[in-house]
């Protein structure tokens, strides 16, 4: 098992990281593929922490009517192949769709935008940081609260001073899994937001698009991304043994 799940990875990165590595990393293909993902993943990364956390803070420490179904609702993009992911998004915002005609009356166009890029990333990643952080929220005792707030502290202060540095392990590990799970975003994008160079074309989608013709940029991205992705793991590991 360890052999089949490595070799095809070692490979991939015999054949990526060779000679003319840095060549094809400076070509226009790739690093427009490269600051499309940073820029469109990092505000992901923002609406998802801005929206995600107080949504997750909800869930943990309030009960009301709707809660559970709630809860599974917003872990349903997470068991949903990315193309009915994408569909729904044009389906929702897209010119004909649902909001897109009222959206376009205002001036505002999304489907095939680099706004499109980071819907689609929020709707497929935000559940992975919403399910962390609700299992830090959870994590401590909610008297540690009431106590912060017997002494005095306000209900913002108690959240940031105490409330916050407690879950901060399960918040980072939530903030690197959705991230991640931006990064390797594919079938939503390609059918939100298309595959534009240098406006839509994500990393995977420069992948899949240089599959066809040159396989030197596919093969270039493809082993940053597995480094990538092996940081990313190895972060998860040091965030899981840091002691709270």
């Amino acid at each position: 098992m360890a052999a089949f799940l490595l070799l095809p990875v070692l490979v991939l990165l015999a054949q990526g990281l060779t000679a003319d590595f840095l060549t094809t990393l400076r070509s226009p293909a790739v690093l427009d593929a490269l600051r499309v993902s940073v820029l469109t993943t990092g505000a992901a990364l923002a609406v998802t922490l801005g929206l995600g956390t107080p949504v997750a803070y909800l869930l943990a420490r309030r009960r009301f009517p709707g809660r559970t179904v709630l809860d599974a609702l917003l872990d349903l993009p997470m068991v949903l192949p990315p193309v009915v992911a994408g569909v729904a998004l044009l389906l929702t915002f897209g010119r004909a769709g649902l909001l897109g005609r009222p959206l376009e009356i205002a001036g505002i166009g999304l489907a095939f935008t680099p706004a499109a890029v980071v819907l689609a990333q929020v709707f497929t990643s935000a559940p992975f940081y919403v399910r962390a952080a609700k299992a830090g929220f959870l994590a401590f005792d909610p008297d540690v609260e009431a106590a912060a707030r017997v002494d005095g502290a306000s209900p913002w202060a108690t959240f940031t001073r105490v409330t916050l540095p407690l879950a901060l392990p399960f918040l980072l590990e939530g903030a690197v899994l959705a991230w991640a799970r931006s990064l390797g975003e594919f079938g939503a994008t390609l059918l939100f937001a298309g595959s534009l160079q240098g406006q839509t074309r994500t990393v995977p989608l420069a992948i899949y698009s240089a599959a066809e013709s040159d396989l030197a940029p596919a093969l270039v991205l493809s082993a940053i991304m597995v480094v990538l992705a092996f940081a990313v793991l190895l972060t998860l590991r040091l965030v899981a043994r840091k002691p709270t």
